[in-house]
């Protein structure tokens, strides 16, 4: 499975990735990867190669590349409970300095990235986001819905807010197919009915599923949130939601 580590050049600066794709010679959708709060990591790479292995080029940005390349603070090998408040805590300024302009920014360079490489199918896209990254996957695609054919987010987080360009309320312009794959208590009732309200005004195929018996963070195995069964139906959801839509790509 080849893999690389590359640079993106971006409006302020330049971005390390990490991409895989199926060593096959060929051209493969291109499928744009959202990391969790924790950012690139093994965990992360192995997500992609996984992916890989079903035919799809992955492109796995560092988030917080403006503050160095990842990781860009030391991770634990594993992130247990006891010690997620104390990275989650260094982290923190890091996520709330990524505003929605920064974001934007940035979808437009990995696309533009992403669809140029040579191992690239001409086509649509899928966008996938864990954690914070849904909400990434989602202003993504609504901001690029002639190059999103699907978006996908797991165990996501501010989906719904009260900001005026929550990613709920941009939803209008999407035309991707969507899955939501929900952590027990990632969401309120009123919020998930919120959403479900917006991607129906907005015409779009989706599906926003309770994943059962799950806590937020249930895809990582290096987490104490880690759920296998879950796991397993996050790929149940989104192999079948990649293949129809970009399996003519």
């Amino acid at each position: 499975m080849p893999t690389k580590t590359l640079p993106i050049p971006t409006a302020d600066g330049r971005a390390d990735a990490f991409a895989a794709f199926p060593d096959r010679g060929e051209r493969h959708p291109g499928v744009l990867l959202y990391t969790d709060a924790f950012g690139v990591r093994t965990e992360l790479e192995e997500r992609a190669r996984e992916l890989a292995e079903h035919g799809y080029y992955v492109l796995v940005p560092n988030l917080y590349y403006r503050h160095g390349p990842a990781p860009v603070i030391e991770l634990p090998e594993h992130i247990g409970e006891a010690i997620r408040p104390a990275v989650i805590a260094r982290l923190m300024p890091l996520i709330e300095a990524h505003t929605t302009e920064r974001v934007l920014r940035d979808a437009d360079a990995y696309l533009r990235f992403l669809t140029t490489q040579p191992e690239v199918s001409a086509g649509p896209v899928a966008v996938i986001g864990y954690c914070i990254g849904a909400a990434l996957a989602m202003r993504t695609a609504a901001a690029h819905p002639d190059q999103v054919a699907a978006v996908a987010g797991f165990h996501p987080g501010f989906l719904v807010t009260d900001a005026p360009d929550s990613p709920h309320r941009l939803v209008s312009t999407l035309t991707a197919r969507v899955h939501l794959g929900l952590a027990e208590g990632d969401m309120s009732a009123k919020s998930i009915s919120e959403l479900n309200r917006a991607l129906d005004a907005a015409g779009v195929g989706y599906t926003t599923e309770i994943y059962p018996g799950t806590i937020h963070g249930y895809t990582m195995s290096d987490t104490d949130a880690f759920n296998p069964s879950a796991l397993q139906r996050h790929w149940d959801r989104l192999l079948p939601l990649l293949d129809r839509t970009l399996a003519n790509s």
